[in-house]
């Protein structure tokens, strides 16, 4: 109960002190735009709609309750089923897109994961049990500092370091750039320790972070009951003001998360979101004289993230609780630190999870005999050598390969494979290509899995209508949920307007490149 109160003081002095948030914000902002003022011959604004997907937007489109939609999309591509990374995760999908890599080489493994190097468990905030029980200030630092600036390897380069221009991002998660950027602190965080006086980061030119950085002074929207500025009205009033002042970079990023929380609420069919995206939508291009002059001047890139999966709305059914199926091992508790006797450790993201072996006494055969029977249990996987095995209860035997060899993909990767490839539900033909169906760009997703941070784990991935749910995870019992390999989690719609160069292939790791070579810096 002290706790509780504690909480409840600090929300109550929050909500009083942000009024005055945005008058210390004033200077800073006006700041951020004391640049020069840089006039690229092609700009490039790319808007993220969290959870956005294809069969919900075209409803809404043929009910005539998508108009800015409809127009991007009869004036210029459509992208139905776009690939996204693996775990499907928001701080792996960003990562992936801003460095066009996966988690092998840009090195953020999944939203919570457990470092094994420095024996601590990370989360960048999945749930308020969660970020209750492990501490605001600890997540807080890993998401806004750590996950930037630490876990996101220094041996890849995200678009705001190589773009020659400016650019911009606009509260994406992952936002690493050149420029030194002072956050807005409100004394009360400084009061309760949640941040130290004149924090910076490494950003873009243009930095917006909901109230610890804004680039419009007159921006209101990030109070308390609006998520401190992580909403929608907020992120377009911001891309709003970069083009009412026409400092529109050459590159911009805008996140626009709130179509997330219907969708994880709902399920996947829940379309309140998405007309109240187009009502964003509309806004941007209404800055314009006419919309046909806003796809003029730029180039426009509308996309989703990841899908999403019904769950089922049997709570006892829906929920796999590995702390019940795996009850005779001692799990790592997140609210301390990892214990001598602790034998596993669960990152649980949603339909996905890392179950890490920290005991040499207890072996992946252990685990995977254990879950295997489970109905909702897609499948295991685990590395072993240069090898990744996979098991499924639903197919005989085991699928086991690595990068190179005699197989080919349509993604022009090669792979050794031996085994039952159904396990993945591959196709093979009499030529050795690969093609795949439920498990898009399964072979390397999951391969970059294991290679994105060190440690002895088993990767879990739950069937459709399920998700897997630990100490203080989120539960979406009748809605919708994502973090699996399985299509449903990993398809988006992406729509482009404004530029001929063609996508290498339909997915996020790819983007970056085809980005570049829209702004004239990639001429491969």
């Amino acid at each position: 109960m002290y706790k509780f109160l504690l909480i409840l003081l600090i929300i109550v002095i929050i909500i009083i002190v942000l009024y005055m948030v945005a008058i210390k914000n004033e200077g800073t902002t006006s700041h951020q735009l004391e640049q020069s003022v840089s006039n690229p011959s092609k700009r490039v604004v790319m808007i993220i709609i969290d959870s956005l997907m294809n069969e919900a937007l075209q409803a809404k489109i043929n009910e005539g309750k998508a108009p800015a939609f409809k127009y991007l999309i009869n004036n210029g591509r459509y992208y139905p089923h776009m690939v996204t990374s693996y775990p499907t995760m928001s701080v792996v999908i960003d990562s992936t897109l801003l460095t066009g890599t996966y988690a092998d080489q840009h090195k953020v493994p999944a939203l919570v994961w457990y470092d094994t190097k420095e024996q601590k468990f990370v989360s960048y905030g999945s749930a308020a049990k969660e970020i209750m029980k492990l501490g605001g200030k600890r997540v807080l630092h890993e998401s806004v500092f750590n996950l930037n600036q630490k876990h996101l390897s220094q041996d890849v380069k995200t678009i705001h370091e190589e773009v020659t221009g400016e650019s911009a991002s606009i509260n994406t998660l992952v936002y690493r750039g050149n420029h030194t950027k002072p956050l807005n602190i409100p004394k009360l965080l400084n009061v309760f320790g949640l941040f130290d006086k004149n924090e910076t980061v490494q950003a873009p030119t243009y930095f917006s972070y909901g109230l610890l950085s804004l680039l419009d002074p007159s921006n209101k929207n990030f109070q308390l009951w609006q998520a401190f500025g992580f909403n929608d009205q907020f992120a377009t009033q911001e891309l709003r003001y970069l083009i009412q002042h026409n400092r529109l970079p050459a590159f911009s990023l805008v996140y626009l998360s709130d179509n997330d929380k219907e969708v994880h609420k709902n399920g996947s069919n829940e379309a309140k979101g998405i007309e109240a995206a187009d009502r964003q939508l509309q806004s941007i291009l209404n800055m314009y004289d006419s919309w046909e002059e806003a796809i003029q001047e730029n180039v426009w890139i509308v996309m989703g993230d990841s899908g999403q999966t019904d769950i089922s709305s049997k709570k006892e059914e829906a929920l796999i609780d590995l702390r019940e199926l795996l009850q005779d091992f001692k799990i790592h508790e997140i609210n301390k630190p990892v214990q001598k006797d602790d034998q596993i450790v669960l990152g649980l993201n949603e339909r996905m999870t890392f179950i890490y072996l920290l005991d040499e006494q207890v072996t992946i055969e252990n685990i995977t005999k254990r879950l295997i029977n489970d109905k909702r249990i897609d499948h295991l996987a685990w590395k072993a050598g240069e090898f990744i095995h996979v098991v499924s209860g639903n197919h005989e035997g085991l699928l086991s390969f690595k990068p190179s060899g005699s197989y080919t993909d349509q993604y022009e990767q090669t792979w050794t494979i031996e085994g039952n490839t159904s396990i993945l539900d591959l196709s093979v033909s009499q030529d050795n290509q690969i093609s795949y169906d439920d498990y898009p760009d399964g072979l390397a997703r999951l391969y970059s899995s294991f290679h994105s941070h060190s440690g002895t784990y088993i990767v879990a991935n739950a069937k459709p209508g399920y998700e897997f749910i630990g100490e203080g995870s989120p539960r979406h019992v009748g809605g919708a949920s994502h973090g699996s390999l399985h299509k449903q989690d990993t398809f988006f719609p992406m729509i482009v307007v404004g530029t001929d160069e063609q996508l290498k292939h339909e997915r996020m790791v790819d983007l970056k490149e085809w980005i570049l070579r829209i702004l004239g810096e990639n001429n491969e």
